[in-house]
């Protein structure tokens, strides 16, 4: 059974959200998911990923694969948690 990180389509025409899953590489879109990893909302202001980086992380060593899209995204919410946690202790000194 392989399985990819990837996302699925929840929202509607104008409004898209995205839901985060882990689901069989042969499987439909929008089929049934493993599990739910989070959300992805590209028109929202500020922080449009939210992730479950315990659960990712957990998936990635158990070797499921991300997409490409997904790759990218993991990436990018790993680096913007470390600056939020470099900000955090910076705004509380």
């Amino acid at each position: 059974m392989a399985l990819k990180i990837r996302l699925t389509k929840v929202g509607s025409v104008h409004q898209p959200l995205y839901r985060v899953v882990v689901a069989e590489a042969r499987s439909r879109r929008d089929g049934d998911a493993v599990e739910n990893l989070g959300t992805y909302t590209p028109k929202s202001k500020g922080s449009p990923i939210k992730l479950n980086m315990e659960r990712v992380d957990y998936w990635l060593s158990k070797g499921a694969l991300p997409t490409n899209t997904m790759h990218a995204m993991i990436k990018k919410a790993r680096r913007s948690a470390a600056a939020q946690a470099e900000a955090a202790p910076a705004a509380s000194a």
